[in-house]
């Protein structure tokens, strides 16, 4: 994956971390269209790998 891409993923991760999810969204879709093939398989396997990224949750703790 390209380094741009990896910033654009993280910085939309935190985004939405934040509630910005506008924000997050118009920073990452633009990157995940212009994605080749290749590319668009490494983000959906970074995504899948890095949901808690997004949501801000331990994996480790128990949900409420």
């Amino acid at each position: 994956m390209r380094p741009s891409t990896l910033r654009a993923l993280k910085r939309a991760a935190e985004l939405t971390r934040q509630n910005r999810l506008t924000e997050a969204v118009l920073l990452a879709e633009p990157v995940i269209l212009a994605a080749d093939s290749y590319e668009g398989d490494e983000i959906l396997r970074w995504l899948a790998d890095h949901v808690t990224d997004f949501t801000g949750e331990d994996p480790k703790e128990p949900r409420r």
